[in-house]
């Protein structure tokens, strides 16, 4: 069996960034860039008044006091029509551009306009040129580079994008995922389970998580385990980007989903990994001359060992389909905030509450009894990485944890 780190890097090698398209950025959000963005204008686009106040030359109050002559009022929207000259002002308010002249604007709360409203009184600390002012290009100028390829279009982004006027962008196409469940011991949802049946709780697992990171899902329900059934839902599967089955992997009289996905030419990169839950993990790709490749992962049928996995491969595929840059490297290291007695040949990833406390992040494994307590689960909101062994862990022991997506 392979490591989950080896594995892992087998997927990223394996999957390859979709194809591109140009979509109106106000249709891209969550979507991943492809090409880096340049500015094309500068922002702000003129120097501009920071706050409401009075235009000034700081020569005219390096005394701390200047009663001025007031030239106009410039409001956000409009363009100054006078130059500030010695003894002069002009009234501006936040965002107006700076009038010619002009090198600092004193805040309206240290002024007092005469009873005409043809001077005003300043009375500041001497001020040096620039204050209270944000200059031209401060933000970014023409040429800049303001958002490279790989970045997740999400609403800073896009507002960014419209900030400088870029309407369409080049982003992955949205990344079409199929999710077929297997098991003649599987209902719907809405059924009420007979004697040996349960509910089907992958498939709006499964759903949820790749709608989460940005997927377009194709639900191909249940296929019981029948060759013929399986396979007519794995050809539909295979139309799509990525396949995710649950159930059927392991070593069982009817676990048939790699039999079918080989009928099917699905090339077989790994099957099973040194983890737990979810050892019987398979992954591999469908391979074509005509079109983009499909990926296929077949997934344990117990939901935690399901969701572990989608956490651990597919995520990561995801995203390296997506276009973004993979880290591989677990994000977060935690302290415990209590003790934990961990048990086992394998490496476990078990199921935990990530919180910030003031001197730092915090984990706490949850009440979980296993690869089918998705009650356990349900307040979960990473996975803590145990190595193998048995191994009392005090609290206060610091251990690497995968928040789950999106992060």
């Amino acid at each position: 069996m392979l490591t989950v780190d080896a594995a892992r890097a087998l997927v990223l090698e394996t999957v390859q960034p979709g194809p591109v398209e140009s979509r109106p950025f106000e249709r891209a959000r969550n979507a991943t860039l492809r090409e880096s963005i340049a500015a094309g204008i500068d922002s702000p686009p003129f120097d501009k008044s920071l706050m409401d106040g009075f235009a000034a030359r700081s020569e005219d109050l390096d005394r701390g006091y200047a009663r001025l002559r007031l030239l106009e009022r410039v409001m956000a929207g409009m363009v100054p029509q006078r130059e500030v000259v010695p003894g002069t002002a002009i009234q501006i308010m936040t965002g107006a551009p700076i009038p010619a002249g002009a090198d600092v604007v004193v805040r309206v709360e240290d002024s007092a306009l005469s009873p005409d409203g043809e001077w005003v009184e300043l009375r500041t600390k001497p001020l040096s040129p620039g204050t209270n002012i944000l200059r031209r290009g401060t933000s970014m100028h023409a040429d800049d580079v303001v958002l490279t390829a790989g970045a997740v279009l999400h609403a800073p982004q896009l507002a960014l994008l419209a900030e400088i006027g870029r309407t369409e962008v080049p982003v992955t196409r949205a990344t079409r995922v199929a999710i077929l469940s297997t098991g003649d011991e599987l209902v719907p949802v809405a059924t009420t389970p007979g004697p040996g049946q349960i509910r089907n709780s992958n498939a709006p697992m499964l759903h949820a998580l790749v709608e989460q990171n940005a997927g377009q899902v194709v639900p191909l329900g249940i296929a019981v385990d029948r060759l013929d059934a399986l396979t007519e839902r794995v050809r539909a599967g295979l139309e799509a980007d990525f396949l995710l089955l649950s159930g059927g992997v392991s070593a069982g009289e009817l676990d048939l989903v790699p039999k079918v996905l080989r009928d099917c030419g699905v090339e077989e990169i790994f099957h099973k990994v040194q983890m737990k839950p979810g050892k019987p993990l398979w992954f591999g790709i469908r391979r074509r001359a005509d079109r983009e490749a499909t990926y296929v992962f077949g997934l344990p049928g117990n939901p935690v060992s399901s969701l572990v996995g989608f956490e651990l491969f597919v995520v990561p595929a995801m995203r390296r389909f997506q276009g973004q840059k993979v880290c591989l490297t677990p994000p977060i290291t935690a302290r415990l905030t209590q003790p934990h007695l961990a048990r086992g040949d394998r490496p476990t990833y078990h199921p935990a509450l990530l919180e910030w406390f003031p001197e730092g992040p915090g984990v706490t494994p949850a009440p979980w009894r296993g690869s089918a307590d998705l009650r356990g689960t349900a307040g979960a909101n990473c996975l803590i990485h145990f190595p193998a062994g048995d191994v009392d862990y005090p609290a206060g022991a610091v251990l690497p944890t995968f928040r789950f997506s999106p992060d």
